[in-house]
């Protein structure tokens, strides 16, 4: 196997899913399939790897323990991980993405999944030397090319594991930029012009209401549509923000669904 191909090591105590797993990775990575995190762990004394797919649900060292020991010993800290779980929900990844793992993958998975959060862990932690092994192209990617780039969303929440949670489920169709301290949203529209903006409603010192009138300040901006993201529902509120031009609201906690429906239908008019 040549020298410079990135290292994954997947860790199941399935047979059957580190073999689909091999076979899925094994044409651009070189693949470390483990039956278990005590073979994990022995493997690590040998060989550092790129890349840990950490299957959850496993007997005497589960994936979270498995997780929280490589977190703390400095020598795989930084090593990214992709839980691969039965369990997707957004309240399950909120909770892994607060442990430190990357992302989740949930099972059953498809070649295309698998490859695409793959290949975007690699690309966010090796930019430079890192190419994507087989690029993916979504509608919205097809779309952006043709003007040239990628949609902008710009997020601003004071909750930085909801703004991680947001980066992930967009990052593969427009290119998200978060924010977690409005005060700076200023300085940051001098370098980033969104197409669309999702704004938490309560927020310490500015909330998302008051950010509005600075957002429109910017010529640019006058038109561009905003998103809330709340957990308020009276009428009194839901009017403000109509007043204030919001295109709508997603209540918390976000789900992935409505999160992508409601900027597909409004980043694009």
């Amino acid at each position: 196997m040549s020298s410079d191909r990135k290292k994954i090591m997947m860790v199941d105590d399935d047979p059957v899913i580190l073999k689909i797993g091999r076979h899925f990775l094994s044409e651009a990575y070189e693949v470390f399939p483990l039956p278990s995190a005590e073979k994990l762990f022995e493997a690590l004394e040998k060989v550092t790897p790129d890349l840990i797919l950490l299957d959850i649900v496993m007997p005497e060292i589960d994936g979270v323990e498995a997780l929280t020991r490589l977190k703390a010993d400095a020598r795989f800290a930084s090593i990214p991980v992709i839980f691969v779980t039965s369990v997707g929900d957004d309240r399950s990844v909120f909770e892994h993405l607060k442990l430190g793992a990357y992302s989740n993958l949930t099972k059953p998975f498809t070649a295309e999944e698998l490859l695409t959060r793959v290949e975007n862990c690699l690309n966010d932690y090796f930019p430079v030397n890192q190419k994507p092994a087989r690029p993916i192209k979504t509608g919205a990617d097809v779309d952006a090319e043709a003007l040239g780039r990628k949609k902008i969303i710009l997020a601003v929440d004071d909750a930085p594991e909801l703004l991680r949670m947001i980066y992930l489920l967009l990052r593969s169709d427009y290119k998200v930029h978060t924010l977690s301290e409005p005060e700076k949203l200023e300085a940051l529209l001098e370098s980033v012009k969104p197409d669309l903006f999702l704004l938490d409603y309560h927020m310490p010192e500015r909330n998302g209401f008051d950010l509005v009138p600075i957002i429109k300040s910017y010529d640019q901006h006058k038109d561009t549509p905003f998103i809330f993201l709340t957990q308020e529902k009276s009428k009194e509120y839901l009017d403000e923000a109509r007043k204030l031009g919001a295109k709508d609201y997603i209540i918390k906690p976000i789900k992935a669904d409505v999160l992508r429906s409601k900027i597909e239908k409004y980043i694009s008019e």
